[in-house]
């Protein structure tokens, strides 16, 4: 089998989300691989300059991959690798490398008859989910609602975001994550994601208030995941930190990890680099009894946590959650926070061309 087409795809997708006046606009970043055999892997990354990415797979990806066996996953990206990005720069690249990563792992599964996460360990088919759903735009009261309805539904794992008000408004984050507690009452476990905004004496005083709320963990709570301040962090509360959601590539994560930075890594193969590097993530965490608890979008990142044994929590985002919804015919939903992996080739996910087609950013 060979590669004889690249195909890289920008979209803008409107996302409805409960309470919000109007749909969120989500971007996504495709890429569609084609073989000689007539079948084509699908890939995909969301939230990153997706006309860089474009540009990245047209002008120096995609022509290095004509003529090449998808089936060699490991030589392909070592060798984009030193070809085009041997300074472990992240960001773009490795958003455009995940995206190709997981076209040529669909591109394997659906030649092989058997779903990806099978290939890639086939650790189980059923992963514990958690939603996130607690945006910085709702109210007090509005958060509450919410996370009350969703329990009632059968989720018992909620996740929100903090640093309202820029971070200048610390008890105000702290009354949220409370009104949360007490509407979901005992028994639910709560998540804070401050996606990397606080400094290290603004999270270390909100982890200190939200204590008695049984916070499970504290997510991205510094700038740029600084390792030597989470691990001061750590140090200081008692609610677990989580880092590395949007991490490219495995060195990062082995400072992370390796660094005593986090009590839980959390890789996402549309950000660190696809199956191919997200397996390296989760192994090396499992090296230092570190559970995973994949990040963001739910329906690429179920391969992976299906793979291996030291997968914790599965993210349930709302929006990348939405933005399958468009992107994909009848994609997988947690039932009573349970995420069944579909018995089917390769990501086990059938593309809406024609229902994204009004989407394609031209």
């Amino acid at each position: 089998m060979k590669i004889v087409g690249v195909e890289a795809r920008t979209y803008i997708v409107p996302v409805e989300l409960p309470r919000f006046p109007e749909p969120l606009r989500s971007d996504c970043f495709a890429v569609l691989i084609h073989t000689d055999e007539g079948i084509t892997g699908y890939g995909f990354t969301h939230r990153m300059n997706g006309a860089a990415c474009r540009e990245t797979v047209d002008r120096q990806i995609a022509p290095y991959l004509e003529g090449k066996d998808p089936f060699a996953t490991e030589r392909i990206w070592d060798e984009l690798f030193w070809k085009f990005n041997q300074r472990r720069m992240t960001g773009v690249w490795t958003a455009a490398m995940s995206a190709v990563d997981i076209a040529l792992w669909d591109i394997k599964g659906k030649a092989l008859g058997m779903p990806v996460y099978r290939l890639l360990g086939d650790y189980s088919d059923e992963i514990t989910a958690y939603c996130t759903f607690g945006m910085l735009e709702y109210s007090r009261d509005v958060l509450a609602e919410l996370a009350a309805g969703l329990v009632a539904t059968g989720w018992d794992k909620l996740k929100m975001k903090v640093c309202v008000e820029d971070s200048k408004n610390i008890p105000e984050d702290a009354a949220r994550v409370r009104a949360v507690r007490e509407a979901v009452g005992e028994g639910v476990e709560v998540m804070m994601d401050a996606n990397h905004l606080f400094s290290p004496m603004e999270a270390l005083e909100l982890a200190r208030m939200c204590e008695p709320y049984d916070v499970k963990w504290f997510e991205e709570p510094l700038y740029g995941n600084d390792i030597e301040d989470l691990k001061k962090l750590r140090a200081s509360t008692t609610i677990n930190i989580a880092a590395g959601q949007q991490e490219g590539m495995r060195w990062r994560h082995r400072d992370l990890i390796a660094g005593g930075a986090v009590d839980i890594a959390q890789p996402d193969v549309v950000f660190t680099g696809g199956f191919t590097e997200g397996v390296k993530v989760a192994h090396l965490a499992q090296a230092f009894n570190v559970p995973v608890a994949t990040h963001g979008w739910p329906h690429m990142n179920m391969h992976l946590s299906g793979a291996i044994s030291n997968a914790w929590r599965l993210e349930y985002h709302l929006e990348p959650a939405g933005l399958a919804g468009h992107l994909f015919k009848n994609p997988p939903v947690p039932e009573s926070g349970i995420l069944r992996i579909p018995d089917k080739p390769g990501l086990g996910l059938e593309f809406d061309e024609e229902g994204m087609r009004p989407h394609l950013v031209t």
